[in-house]
C-alpha cells in the first residue's frame, strides 16, 4: 500500500468519525455534555407531571447549561410519607437492600448501603408541608431528610370543563359570569346547593339532559386531585375560616355533597377523556386542573380542533392551587432548585404543559394559549393543611 492510499484511508476513516459526531452531537437525545461528567440529582416525584419533566428541551438545558442529569423515580404522595424514602423501595438501586426490604429487614434512610435522594417532588403542597415536620411514629410515618431548602415550583389551579349550552344556563341562573373572555363561577355556594337540592338539568332548561346537576371528580378518598377539590368544596362552605369548630360543622354537608355526585373515577386522566369523548351528553361538567386543557392543545391540536368552539373553563371563584413543590435535601438538589428559576424552562412549563411557575397568582403571558385562560388568578383559598385533609377523608369513608 503506498502513501497516497494510506493518507486517503486516513481522510476517509476521519470524515466518517465526525459524520458520526455531528449526528451524535445535533440529535435532541444525546449531547457533547452526555458523554462530559454530570451531577447526577436523584429525584423521588410525585404524579401530574411526567410529560414536563421527560421533554427533551428541559432536559438539554438542564444538562448543557446546569450540567445536571436528573434521574426521576416515580412515587405516591402518601407513601413519601409512610415509606422510607429510598429508591430501593421503589424496586431501584441496590438489589442487596432490595432483597433485604423483601425479606422485611427494619430498613431506613439511615441503614449503610441505601440509594438516597436528593429531592422531593410532591405533587401536593400538603405533603410538602407535612414532610417538613417530625414524623409521628404512632401512625407507623417513617424517617425522615433534614429539609434543606424548598418551595412552591409549579402550579396549577382547579377549573370546571363544560360545554357552551351549559355554560349557557348557568349564567341564565346567575351562577357563572364572564370577564374579559374568561368565564367565572362567581356563585359557588348556589351551584352546590343545586346539587344538594337535587334539581335537574332540566330544571335550568337543559331537557337534553338526564338526570340531576352534578359535576364529576375523581374520588377524593383515593385520588389527591379529588381531595383538593373537596378541600376546595369545604373552604368556601367554611368561608375560607377553617377552625376545628367550622371544618366540623360543614363536614356532613361535604359528605352529602360526595354522596350525590355518584361514581368518581380514580385518575384525572381517565375522567379528561371521558369528558372529551363523551361530549356534553355523558359529562357536562367535570373537576380538573387548568394545565390539562392546554397540555392537551398542544399534544393532539387535531383532537383539540375538533373541540374547541364548544368547551369552556369555568374558573372557580375562589378556586385553589394545585402546588407541585420542591422539598430540598442535599447541594445536587439545591443546583437542581436553582436550575428550575430558569426563565427558558418556566417558558416550556407554561406555554406546553400549562404550569404557572414561580410565584402563586403571578402574570403570564396567556397570548400564546391555544385557549382564553386568566392572566391572573387572584381569587383563591389557602391549601389546606394535612390533618384538615385526613379528617375530610375520614369522614368520607364513613359508611
Amino acid at each position: 500500500m503506498n502513501k497516497k492510499q494510506v493518507i486517503g484511508i486516513v481522510i476517509f476513516i476521519i470524515i466518517v468519525v465526525v459524520i458520526i459526531l455531528f449526528k451524535m452531537f445535533s440529535s435532541n437525545d444525546v449531547t457533547i455534555d452526555d458523554i462530559k461528567g454530570l451531577t447526577t440529582v436523584y429525584v423521588a416525584t410525585g404524579g401530574g407531571k411526567e410529560d414536563f419533566l421527560a421533554d427533551k428541551e428541559v432536559k438539554k438545558i438542564l444538562k448543557n447549561k446546569y450540567k445536571l442529569n436528573v434521574v426521576y423515580d416515580s412515587w405516591s404522595n402518601g407513601k413519601t410519607i409512610l415509606w422510607p424514602l429510598i429508591r430501593e423501595k421503589v424496586g431501584l438501586g441496590d438489589q442487596n437492600i432490595i432483597n433485604r426490604i423483601q425479606s422485611n429487614d427494619n430498613i431506613s434512610i439511615n441503614t449503610e448501603g441505601v440509594s438516597k435522594y436528593d429531592v422531593l417532588f410532591t405533587s401536593d403542597q400538603r405533603f410538602y408541608d407535612y414532610y417538613k415536620l417530625s414524623p409521628d411514629k404512632e401512625k407507623g410515618e417513617a424517617d425522615r431528610y433534614i429539609v434543606k431548602n424548598g418551595g412552591l415550583t409549579l402550579n396549577t389551579p382547579i377549573v370546571i370543563y363544560s360545554w357552551g349550552r351549559v355554560v349557557d344556563a348557568l349564567m341564565n341562573e346567575n351562577i357563572v359570569s364572564l370577564q374579559d373572555g374568561v368565564y367565572y363561577i362567581t356563585d359557588m355556594n348556589k351551584l352546590m346547593n343545586y346539587i344538594l337540592e337535587g334539581k335537574k338539568w332540566s330544571d335550568i332548561g337543559l331537557s337534553e339532559l338526564y338526570g340531576n346537576i352534578n359535576i364529576a371528580s375523581t374520588d377524593p378518598v383515593t385520588s389527591s386531585p379529588g381531595a383538593t377539590y373537596y378541600g376546595l368544596l369545604l373552604s368556601i362552605l367554611s368561608n375560607n375560616d377553617m377552625t376545628d369548630e367550622n371544618v366540623d360543622a360543614n363536614l356532613e354537608k361535604l359528605k352529602q355533597f360526595y354522596i350525590k355526585s355518584g361514581y368518581m373515577n380514580n385518575t384525572p386522566a381517565d375522567l379528561f377523556e371521558r369528558y372529551l369523548k363523551t361530549g356534553m351528553g355523558g359529562e357536562p361538567m367535570i373537576v380538573d386542573y387548568e394545565k390539562s386543557m392546554i397540555d392537551f392543545a398542544n399534544s393532539n391540536p387535531d383532537g383539540f380542533n375538533d373541540v374547541k368552539d364548544d368547551i369552556r373553563i369555568l374558573y372557580p371563584s375562589p378556586t385553589i392551587w394545585n402546588s407541585h413543590c420542591l422539598t430540598i435535601f442535599t447541594d445536587n438538589g439545591e443546583k437542581l432548585y436553582k436550575a428550575f428559576e430558569d426563565k427558558k424552562i418556566s417558558q416550556i412549563a407554561w406555554e406546553k404543559y400549562g404550569f404557572r411557575t414561580g410565584i402563586t397568582g403571578g402574570s403570564y403571558d396567556v397570548s400564546t394559549m391555544p385557549i382564553v385562560v386568566p392572566k391572573t388568578i387572584t381569587s383563591t383559598v389557602t391549601s389546606l393543611k394535612m390533618n384538615t385533609y385526613n379528617k375530610l377523608i375520614e369522614y368520607l369513608s364513613q359508611k
